[in-house]
C-alpha cells in the first residue's frame, strides 16, 4: 500500500501529528501504524491526566512554547468534542522553610513563561485551597487541570478514520529503507510505501530512529523509568481536593510524588521513578534481559546512575516499601496514613539521555529528507500534543503533493 505520510506510533503525539496533517493538507493519504491492538496503550493513557500550564520549562524551549500553545488547543478540542475536563488549578508547595528558595525559582519561571494569574501565597492561603496540606508557602497555578488523555487520543483516532486516514493496529514497524524519493516501511504484517515517514514511537523512538540513521549519529537513547501510584481509599479522598505538587528536587530530573484528582473520580498519589527492567515494564517482575542489558551498557545510563545513585536508591526503596512511600506523601499531607492508600496502576516514562549522562530537558525532533524522528517527547507532550503535531506538520520534510495510491 502507498501513502503520502506514514506515522509510526499510535500514541497521543503520533495521532495528533496525523490529525494536524489532515487538517492542514486534507488531500494527503495518511496512515498511522500502531503495534498494539489499541491506540494510546502506553504513555498516552498511563499518566496522571494533568493539563499542564508550562510553569516548569525554560522559556526558550520547545516544551514551553508548545505547552502554552497546545494547552489552549487542548481545551478548545475538549470543548468541541465534549470530552470532560476540569481546569481546577494546582498548588506547588514549599512544605518546609528550606524549600522556599526553590519555590521562588519555580514562580519566577512561571513569570518568565507569562502564565496569567499565578501568584505566591502563604501557608494559610494554601490551606484555604487544600485544608490538609503542609505548607509554609506555595505557588497557585490556576491554569492546571485534569483530563483523560486516553479518551482524547481515541477521539483523535476516530476523527482521523472518519476523515479518510488509516489507523492500522497490530503493525509493528521492523524495517525502513529509503530508495530515491520513496520510503519502504516493513511491519510484521505488511509492507508499505510513502514519501514521508514520521517516527512517534515513544518508548521505542530511538530504536525506530536507528532504522534510518547510523548508530553513531544518534547521541540519545531512551531510558525507561517506571512511575508507580497509590490510590486514596474513598474514606480518605477528602484529604485532597484537586492537585498538590511538591517543590521539585533540582538535583533529580523528576517532579516527585504528588496528589492528583482524576477526571473519572478518585485521587492518585505518586508517581515515584524507578528504572524499569524492560521498556514496557509496568510491574517489578517485568524483565526483558536484552533491553535491560542495553540500558546497563549505555554509557549515559552509567553516568546518571553514578550521579544519582542516592536518589535512585531512595526511589527503589519506596517502590518496595509502602511505609516509605506513605512517608513521602506525608511530607505534603501529614494526615495521610498507610491504611488510607492502596496500590494503583503504573506507567513508564520514556526519558531520553545522551552519552554524557544528560537527561534531555526539551523535545527533540530530528529531521532529514523524507524522515522525521521524534526522539524525545516527555511531559507535557500530552497537553502539547496538538501543538507538537502542528510543529511537525509544518516541517519541510512533510510532502505537499499527494502521490498516486494503490
Amino acid at each position: 500500500m502507498k501513502f503520502d505520510v506514514i506515522i509510526a506510533g499510535g500514541g497521543i503525539v503520533g495521532l495528533a501529528t496525523a490529525l494536524q496533517l489532515q487538517r492542514s493538507q486534507p488531500r494527503l493519504k495518511i496512515a498511522v501504524l500502531e503495534k498494539e491492538k489499541q491506540v494510546a496503550a502506553h504513555q498516552s493513557s498511563r499518566n496522571s491526566g494533568v493539563l499542564h500550564s508550562g510553569i516548569y520549562y525554560r522559556p526558550d524551549s520547545l516544551r514551553a512554547s508548545n505547552c502554552k500553545r497546545g494547552y489552549a488547543q487542548m481545551l478548545e478540542f475538549c470543548r468541541q468534542e465534549e470530552i470532560p475536563f476540569d481546569v481546577c488549578g494546582k498548588i506547588i508547595v514549599a512544605a518546609v522553610p528550606e524549600e522556599r528558595a526553590q519555590l521562588d525559582k519555580i514562580y519566577q519561571r512561571g513569570v518568565e513563561n507569562r502564565l496569567e494569574g499565578i501568584r505566591k501565597i502563604s501557608g494559610e492561603e494554601a490551606r484555604e485551597i487544600e485544608p490538609h496540606v503542609r505548607a509554609v508557602e506555595a505557588v497557585w497555578v490556576p491554569q492546571a487541570g485534569i483530563v483523560d488523555y486516553g479518551q482524547v487520543a481515541q477521539r483523535y483516532a476516530d476523527i482521523l478514520k472518519r476523515d479518510g486516514a488509516e489507523v492500522l493496529l497490530g503493525h509493528k514497524v521492523v524495517g525502513l529503507e529509503k530508495r530515491g524519493a520513496t520510503i519502504h516501511v516493513t511491519t510484521e504484517a505488511q509492507q508499505f510505501e510513502c514519501k514521508t515517514f514520521v517516527n512517534c514511537g515513544g518508548l521505542y523512538s530511538d530504536k525506530l530512529a536507528l532504522l534510518s540513521m547510523p548508530e553513531d549519529q544518534l547521541n540519545v537513547r531512551i531510558l525507561p523509568f517506571r512511575g508507580e501510584y497509590y490510590e486514596l481509599l474513598p474514606e480518605a479522598e477528602h484529604l485532597v481536593r484537586n492537585l498538590i505538587y511538591p517543590v521539585p528536587n533540582p538535583a533529580f530530573p523528576f517532579l516527585g510524588v504528588h496528589f492528583t484528582r482524576m477526571i473519572g473520580g478518585g485521587i492518585e498519589a505518586g508517581p515515584n521513578a524507578v528504572l524499569a527492567f524492560r521498556r514496557e515494564g509496568y510491574h517489578r517482575s517485568d524483565i526483558h534481559l536484552g533491553e535491560l542489558a542495553e540500558t546497563l551498557a549505555f554509557s549515559g545510563f552509567r553516568k546518571i546512575a553514578q550521579r544519582f545513585w542516592r536518589e535512585g536508591w531512595a526511589e527503589m526503596k519506596r517502590s518496595y516499601s509502602k511505609a516509605l512511600f506513605v512517608k513521602a506523601l506525608q511530607h505534603l499531607v501529614p494526615d495521610i496514613k498507610p491504611e488510607h492508600v492502596t496500590p494503583g496502576r503504573a506507567g513508564v516514562r520514556a526519558m531520553a539521555c545522551d552519552r554524557d549522562g544528560n537527561m534531555l530537558d526539551d523535545f527533540l525532533i530530528l529531521e532529514s529528507p523524507g524522515i522525521i524522528n521524534v526522539c524525545n517527547a516527555p511531559s507535557p507532550a500530552a497537553t502539547a500534543s496538538l501543538a507538537i503535531g502542528e510543529t511537525i506538520a509544518g516541517l519541510q520534510s512533510i510532502v505537499e503533493t499527494p502521490v498516486s495510491t494503490t
